[in-house]
């Protein structure tokens, strides 16, 4: 018998069903319980477009927007101000940990947001009278040396000139006057200029700064060079709509004391806050979060951690502008295995994002993703973002110092439920208790071990290796965006298949006798 091979579509129909599950029927019918991201595949689809055409533009918040679907834990051994800057530069976000004063974390979000600015609208000035040696001085602490000059040392004072490193650079006299050597052929801009048109300005000019001045020659801000060229470098930074400063999270408890770190924060330009609790289904957390909307409406809330339903419902009557799921599946939770609590990762990104989509909360996927692959299957499964602490822990950018052991570069990696983080007393009311509710304890119960991990280098490798792996991951599903992709997982067009043991087995390197697994060059 002989077949029409230019008519195998159409053959199609005579099938029943499609090949696979659509994701409904992955969920209700599984046999194993609750699924965890190994648990399944998804299938391929057609391609017809480059993997560069794919998008990864997705909602954070209900008002916040990310080029890129990743997020940096709040961990004291993941997110401080330099993981934070680097993830917003690379389209991300970064949530700064509480397990500190609130003064230091409010110092480490003035950070990320004075890191690259539109407009500089507090930069640093010196007067007339400042000497050479002093403006020296000045670059030691704060690592540059060219200042607006004003008639009284202030931004809105009258503006002399620029004072700038060619200026000190070799002029020996450090008892010198600004005045008497400080540029004062300037190319300034007028107070209301668009940051296009001054970065247009500064091109011109090829000059390192801009001074925006009024109509009396007041210096109202700056705009400057170093920052346009960041621009250039990352097309795809994560920064406020109005102040075009970086985005910036962080993190806080459920106690009393949290009111006053969340009003020192949002004093430091915060942009979104997480309330941070292993379990958000809880009286505190409600009452936070109740009363974080009444006193900062314009504020963003990420509440959470949620692994059911009816835990979700309860922050989203509440005012919650995104949910934080998870539960017991970090590298470094024992929380299952402990306290007897949780859920599966894959089973409970579902559920929760199934109730919350239709309210049009966005869903953020904490725990458990250890490769590109789990980043796409918590993404199918209908989270808008991911947050991912083992998976950055090791870079160049996380908190503390390398170590050697055994020939191999390390840096500590600990969960905030470790006994380690819970005696940290760097602040009086401590995060990790705060966190899982035992600040009252005499006998801290851990839910998280301490550990290290290997050397991963920097994130500015590492985040656009994810970001490129998991365009080419929707490519091979045939998505061309997260958008398409949630819009034909609950379609059916998007098809999934249970993976045995025995087919994850084959779904990993074996039959080697050796090899090295290198992700990226």
């Amino acid at each position: 018998m002989t077949f029409d091979t230019t008519k195998a579509t159409s053959y199609l129909s005579e099938y029943k069903s499609k090949d696979g599950l659509d994701i409904k029927t992955l969920i209700d019918s599984s046999n194993f319980g609750g699924l965890t991201y190994n648990d399944f595949l998804i299938l391929p689809g057609l391609i017809d477009f480059p993997s560069t055409a794919v998008s990864l533009e997705t909602k954070l918040t209900k008002k916040i927007t990310l080029k890129s679907p990743f997020l940096s834990s709040p961990m004291d051994t993941v997110t401080e101000e330099n993981m934070a800057i680097h993830m917003a530069l690379l389209g991300g976000i970064g949530i700064i940990h509480h397990n500190c004063t609130a003064e230091e974390q409010a110092e480490m979000v003035k950070k990320v947001k004075k890191y690259e600015n539109g407009f500089i609208n507090d930069p640093v000035v010196v007067g007339p009278d400042y000497t050479v040696g002093e403006v020296k001085k000045m670059k030691s602490v704060l690592g540059f040396t060219s200042f607006p000059v004003t008639e009284n040392g202030k931004v809105g004072g009258k503006l002399l000139g620029m004072i700038t490193a060619r200026d000190v650079q070799f002029h020996e006299d450090d008892s010198s006057k600004v005045e008497e050597i400080m540029t004062k052929d300037l190319i300034t801009g007028k107070v209301g200029i668009d940051l296009t048109e001054g970065n247009l300005l500064l091109r011109k000019s090829k000059k390192g700064k801009l001074p925006i001045i009024d109509n009396e020659g007041n210096l109202v801000s700056l705009i400057s060079l170093t920052d346009l060229q960041k621009n250039l470098s990352y097309p795809l930074a994560s920064k406020s709509f109005d102040s075009k400063q970086l985005l910036c999270g962080a993190a806080i408890g459920t106690m009393e004391a949290d009111k006053e770190r969340l009003s020192k924060l949002v004093e430091a330009g915060l942009d979104v806050v997480v309330i941070d609790s292993s379990n958000g289904s809880s009286t505190f957390q409600i009452n936070m979060l109740k009363w974080i909307k009444s006193t900062y409406p314009d504020l963003q809330v990420i509440a959470g951690n949620v692994v059911t339903r009816e835990q979700a419902a309860l922050l989203i009557e509440s005012g919650a502008d995104a949910l934080r799921i998870g539960m017991g599946s970090g590298s470094i939770c024992i929380t299952q295995e402990v306290m007897a609590c949780g859920r599966p990762q894959g089973t409970a990104v579902y559920a929760v994002t199934e109730f919350a989509n239709k309210f049009g909360v966005p869903c953020i996927a904490d725990g458990g993703i250890g490769n590109i692959g789990h980043i796409s299957k918590a993404l199918a499964l209908g989270a808008s973002c991911v947050m991912m602490g083992g998976l950055l822990a090791g870079t160049s950018e996380t908190p503390g110092e390398y170590f050697y052991r055994d020939g191999q570069r390390l840096k500590t990696y600990r969960g905030m439920g470790s006994v380690d983080a819970m005696q940290q007393t760097k602040s009086n009311a401590n995060a990790s208790t705060s966190r899982y509710f035992s600040e009252s304890d005499k006998v801290f119960v851990a839910q998280g071990v301490s550990g290290s991990v290997m050397d991963k280098g920097s994130i500015t490798k590492f985040i656009p290796y994810l970001y490129n792996g998991l365009q080419h991951s929707l490519q091979d599903i045939g998505i061309k965006s997260l958008t398409e992709l949630r819009t034909k997982v609950n379609g059916g067009d998007v098809r999934f298949e249970f993976r045995t043991a025995s087919a994850q087995l084959e779904g990993g390197v074996h039959g080697l006798l050796s090899y090295e697994k290198k992700l990226h060059n």
